[in-house]
């Protein structure tokens, strides 16, 4: 298959890397606004100047887009109309509404693939983690504590476009905090419907959050608690499962920027009887990020097999969406804010 990636920068080169190891798809054709990223692209790809005319002219089967968060609705669109298979970064949109607007055409190109890419689903340790609660090894998940946070809204190799709300729709939450979400829904397998929350954008005064506080409830009372910050100084990446009959605890994450330390799964297995506070622990260190080769070849393999695609998919991305927005509109401030 002929693949385009839409956007070179550090996301759109590390999808061509793993794309060119991991499957037998031949990158053909990319799109990249900026000159010094264009220089980077590899020899022999024929290069556009934007994402609508490497849609449109290129002789395409597979699309990866990694566009800045205003393009994303359009670009997926645009691709689905012309019968590509499309792969998308988060966020699937800067809101539900752009995003229900991508669903509605979807639905009129069945035959085609459309995944998104919640990335950390294909860590090694949640990959582990999910395995161990859908074993109910432990019993059913009680509770989630998570908290996921940077010290900037703006890293080195970012424009300005994260703090501006017309182009990103949001701050921390939605460009990193909906990766916890994500997770939250899919290692217990329930949406949640009754949320608290508070959005805070005091400390670096941009029109979008640089910190979220959120707790939240499913209907079968799973209760979720969850700290997406843009202040956290020591970069941190932790959520705790905790289960009738022990715990999973995920610390550390392996990143690009290698600061949210060493990623491991610690699981506690449960006898409070005899435990009393201090149960058996054992702990798992995964030295290796396989998540993008891993999502690539999940992808590839949807596609060679015509396999409905399970994790990532528009469904999952319409209810995280919707979780988020109801997570900013929960906060009476905040939605009196931006949402009136």
């Amino acid at each position: 298959m002929k693949v385009g990636i839409a956007g070179y920068g550090v996301v759109g080169k590390k999808r061509y890397s793993s794309i060119v190891k991991n499957s037998s798809f031949e990158v053909t054709d990319i799109s990249e606004e900026n000159s010094i990223a264009r220089e980077e692209i590899p020899n022999g790809v024929n290069v556009f100047d934007n994402y609508q005319d490497l849609i449109l002219e290129a002789d395409l089967d597979v699309i990866f887009i990694s566009l800045p968060n205003k393009y994303a609705s359009d670009a997926v669109s645009l691709s689905l109309k012309k019968g590509l298979n499309v792969f998308c970064e988060k966020p699937p949109a800067r809101t539900l509404d752009e995003l229900l607007k991508v669903q509605k055409i979807y639905e009129k190109h069945p035959s085609q693939k459309l995944m998104y890419g919640f990335n950390h689903r294909f860590h090694l340790s949640v990959e582990e983690a999910k395995s161990i609660i859908d074993s109910k090894i432990f019993g059913n998940v009680i509770n989630l504590k998570g908290v996921y946070g940077k010290s900037q809204m703006i890293s080195f190799n970012q424009t300005d476009w994260r703090t501006k709300r017309e182009e990103s729709g949001g701050g921390i939450l939605l460009d990193q905090g909906i990766h916890m979400l994500d997770l939250i829904r899919y290692l217990s397998g329930e949406d949640f419907s009754k949320v608290f929350s508070f959005i805070d954008n005091a400390f670096w005064n941009y029109d979008v959050e640089d910190n979220a506080y959120v707790l939240m409830q499913s209907p079968k009372g799973i209760v979720a608690q969850v700290h997406s910050s843009a202040t956290q100084w020591r970069h941190i990446f932790n959520l705790e499962i905790t289960l009738q009959k022990g715990s999973l605890l995920l610390g550390g994450i392996l990143t690009g920027s290698k600061s949210y330390g060493d990623e491991t799964l610690r699981i506690i297995t449960s006898n409070p009887e005899k435990d009393k506070g201090n149960p058996k622990e054992s702990t798992k260190k995964y030295n290796e990020d396989v998540s993008w080769d891993n999502e690539i070849k999940y992808f590839s393999n949807c596609l060679a097999k015509n396999l409905e695609i399970e994790r990532g998919s528009i469904g999952d991305a319409i209810e995280t969406m919707k979780l988020v927005e109801t997570i900013y509109k929960a906060d009476p401030e905040w939605k009196k804010k931006y949402y009136n």
